[in-house]
């Protein structure tokens, strides 16, 4: 049997704006939310709904309607799901009715997992920070969909050992990660695996070959495969049987009409895919949760380094590979316990929209085999303007820190 857990991402930022030393002191507006230029963040939001999130919506709400045997799987970053509350609410009803048409009962048709709330890097510097984010992200999902996420997949599909002991104690079954080659030597992907010092987590690893064949090859006319068809695909997915119990296939959600546009036929591939894959009689679809309650673990899998989904290297050197980088995650963290006990709800949001991993993804300088990618809905001209308005964000929100602090001793002293 080869069963099928097709798995989305769908986040989107709020961009740091340009911001210049003149500002700090006078601008409080961090995010390049309604500015000027295509590159702010609502304007990206439209377009990415134009032309992915409501037609593929639309496709897949189709396809579970028709399908009693077609499943699939998102995570939704909380910093994603706010921008829709605030700007789109049509398109959240949309992704709403697509999660409705899963049905629900022990196996919904639709998994929705849990993640950290601002798509953070916050395990790497701040358990306790992790923990909450993760609580908030629950909170949100249960409030706008009404479902209780049991599986958990990290920021970028990072993980390592300790992230699976951690994420055991809070109570899920399941954490997607990546199908890391170093990591797996000899195995495959294609079965499920326990997490190395926990007593019942299980990983569902990317296939990351099948995966970027969609995401990222599917039309590149230089690929020895093109055009990719969904009888062709199918397959492939059809040759794992006898050979491997699940293929997990992870990507961005932006791959259907923003990363492969409509005119590369990505939908009408999306529309056959599943026809074809059921057509094998052993092939299925399934989610997370039913995948590990299927299928039995194969073997314990040791990942003491971290590893993630991002670029040709697959751990965390998209965010943590320059001196730039490391400077603005160590400032930004120092200021938690500071923020956190100030109390001030807005102090504490700005900090914590500043988490958010794109923000030190635009700082990376490895251009020389991912830098497309890095460019991607950057509104930076630089890695080192993004650095740069970072930093000078940061010294406004520890200005703005520093007053309320003053604000209160005045306060406690006139009382006195």
């Amino acid at each position: 049997m080869a069963a099928v857990c097709l798995y989305f991402q769908v986040h989107q930022p709020r961009r740091v704006k340009r911001y210049r030393i003149f500002d700090i002191g006078s601008d409080h507006h961090y995010f390049n939310d309604d500015s000027d230029g295509n590159l702010n963040n609502r304007k990206i939001l439209e377009k990415v709904t134009k032309k992915c999130y409501l037609p593929t919506n639309a496709i897949l709400t189709e396809l579970l309607e028709k399908n009693p045997d077609f499943k699939v799987s998102f995570s939704f970053s909380g910093i994603f799901l706010e921008q829709l509350e605030e700007y789109l609410p049509d398109v959240l009803s949309s992704f709403q009715k697509l999660i409705k048409a899963g049905g629900k009962g022990e196996f919904p048709r639709v998994e929705i997992l849990s993640e950290t709330y601002y798509h953070s890097l916050s395990f790497l510097y701040s358990k306790e920070e992790f923990r909450s984010q993760v609580k908030l992200h629950r909170e949100r999902i249960k409030s706008l969909f009404g479902r209780e996420p049991v599986s958990f997949r990290n920021t970028e599909l990072i993980y390592n050992n300790d992230i699976g002991k951690e994420v055991e104690a809070m109570g899920y079954r399941t954490v997607l990660t990546e199908g890391v080659d170093n990591i797996l030597g000899w195995r495959s992907p294609n079965f499920i695996y326990q997490a190395a010092g926990t007593k019942h987590l299980r990983l569902l690893l990317k296939n990351y070959r099948l995966s970027d064949d969609i995401a990222f090859r599917f039309s590149s006319k230089e690929w020895s495969d093109y055009p990719l068809t969904a009888p062709k695909f199918a397959q492939w997915i059809s040759s794992v049987n006898g050979n491997g119990e699940v293929v997990n296939l992870f990507m961005d959600y932006e791959t259907f009409g923003e990363h492969q546009w409509e005119d590369t036929g990505i939908f009408e591939f999306l529309k056959s895919m599943p026809r074809e894959i059921l057509s094998h009689p052993d092939n299925r679809f399934v989610t997370p949760d039913e995948a590990v309650t299927l299928f039995p673990a194969r073997d314990t899998l040791d990942i003491p380094g971290y590893i993630s989904w991002a670029d040709i290297e697959r751990d965390l050197s998209a965010w943590r590979s320059n001196p730039i980088q490391h400077d603005a995650l160590r400032s930004l963290y120092a200021l938690e316990k500071r923020i956190l006990q100030s109390g001030d709800k807005n102090l504490i949001e700005d900090w914590r929209r500043l988490q958010t991993s794109d923000h030190f993804y635009y700082m990376c300088t490895k251009w020389w085999n991912d830098g497309d990618v890095h460019k991607y809905f950057n509104p930076y001209s630089s890695p080192y303007e993004a650095f740069i308005s970072y930093m000078n964000v940061l010294k406004d929100l520890e200005l703005r820190l520093k007053q309320k602090s003053n604000r209160n001793r005045t306060r406690k002293s006139v009382s006195g």
